[in-house]
């Protein structure tokens, strides 16, 4: 069975290597807005079933593996900064304070079609303008959800829940819709 991850991003590609060791990479292409008003959760699983649909209509003998990661805090979805400036009012935001992070995966194969999430309580430390400036100026929150990466040092004050998570791919859950799938095969 061949395993094809639909996302670009360098960080779950390494993540998905922890548990395949052959898959390619064929990133889907369509936008990342829904529409309809649903919970967070809701709203990480439904982008993660159109990535993982959009790349299994091009792979439909495969076992294809979609993800979308979400920042919730207060309620409110902190999406991926839209420029520098919108990078420091994020940082500002969660400074000190704590928020949710939730990963919608869809594993899908012509036999069966598993759609779940992983969510994680995240505690910032307080940041200073002078670190929140460094750290948007040397470029990594800029294709991250709610603007920062948990492998970036500095950060995180601590968390409950999974690591892999936060950083864009719950490596066990992925590990056993994987493992369900492959019973009907």
């Amino acid at each position: 069975m061949q395993y094809v991850l639909a996302s670009a991003s360098p960080r779950r590609r390494e993540l998905l290597s922890q548990i395949l060791n052959d898959f390619i990479v064929d990133p889907a292409v369509g936008g990342e807005e829904v529409n309809i008003s649903f919970f967070p959760e809701d709203i990480a699983c439904a982008l993660a079933e159109r990535k993982c649909d959009e790349v299994f209509s091009r792979h439909s003998g495969s076992t294809v593996i979609g993800c979308d990661t979400i920042v919730v805090f207060r309620g409110e979805i902190l999406g991926k900064p839209k420029d520098k400036a919108d990078a420091v009012e994020t940082l500002k935001l969660l400074s000190g304070r704590t928020h949710f992070v939730i990963t919608g995966v869809c594993v899908r194969n012509k036999y069966k079609k598993l759609v779940r999430y992983d969510k994680t309580e995240v505690k910032f430390n307080v940041l200073s303008d002078e670190f929140i400036k460094n750290y948007v100026a040397g470029g990594s929150p800029m294709d991250k959800a709610g603007s920062y990466g948990i492998q970036d040092g500095g950060l995180v004050k601590q968390y409950f829940g999974s690591y892999t998570n936060v950083v864009g791919l719950p490596v066990a859950l992925v590990r056993k819709m994987l493992k369900e799938v492959r019973e009907d095969i």
